[in-house]
């Protein structure tokens, strides 16, 4: 599948891009390129690979979720500039 000049001036056109005759070519050139490289995967046989959800098999990372004491509020408001009626103070988003 080859790409054209004149559809890579209507891409940029609907991309609002403003390219130069010159720019235009070599866009046109580079596209071709990676359409070539893809049409060269096709060919691949993947008929006996089996589909991949991730490139590295993940473990669970997670931790076991225990009890723990709470902190309390006088030290959780501890360092905040504004903690007053045991809340945290946060400037005004809304007028």
């Amino acid at each position: 599948m080859k790409i054209t000049t004149q559809e890579v001036g209507y891409i940029a056109h609907l991309a609002r891009l403003d390219f130069s005759e010159s720019e235009k070519g070599k866009l046109t050139t580079q596209l071709n390129t990676i359409l070539m490289y893809m049409e060269m995967l096709n060919r691949i046989d993947t008929t006996r690979i089996k589909p991949a959800t991730n490139a590295v098999s993940l473990d669970n990372v997670f931790r076991e979720d225990t009890e723990q004491k709470s902190t309390g509020v006088k030290i959780a408001l501890a360092d905040a500039p504004d903690g007053t009626m045991g809340l945290f103070g946060v400037p005004r988003v809304l007028e």
